[in-house]
């Protein structure tokens, strides 16, 4: 099982940024696809990102241009760079590996 811990999240107003990482517990973070969900309230848990073992990616049409997902496989860690943001991105954020193992979540709140 493959433990993963969230941070990054918080309060910021429209058009800003944030970063959120997520770091990995065990040996195969490497070998699998990361990705970032988000859940806001009432509505279903959706893709934002992912990233498989050899650097590619995959956006939801609403971040595209806006957010860009990373990974250092030295570090066991992904990264979420959102930038642009706006207040329909509100929700709390997830982070899986391989859908197997998934993170406690951090709150990202966008005031309009």
């Amino acid at each position: 099982q493959v433990r993963l811990v969230e941070s990054g999240g918080g309060l910021v107003q429209a058009g800003g940024s944030l970063r959120l990482s997520c770091v990995a517990s065990g040996s195969f973070f490497s070998r699998n696809t990361m990705g970032w969900y988000r859940q806001a309230p009432g509505k279903q848990r959706e893709l934002v990102a992912e990233i498989t073992s050899g650097g590619s990616t995959n956006y939801a049409d609403s971040v595209k241009g806006r957010f860009t997902i990373s990974r250092d496989n030295a570090k066991n860690t992904v990264y979420l760079q959102m930038n642009s943001l706006k207040p329909e991105d509100t929700a709390a954020y997830y982070c899986t590996w391989a859908l197997r193992s998934w993170g406690q979540g951090t709150q990202v709140t966008v005031s309009s």
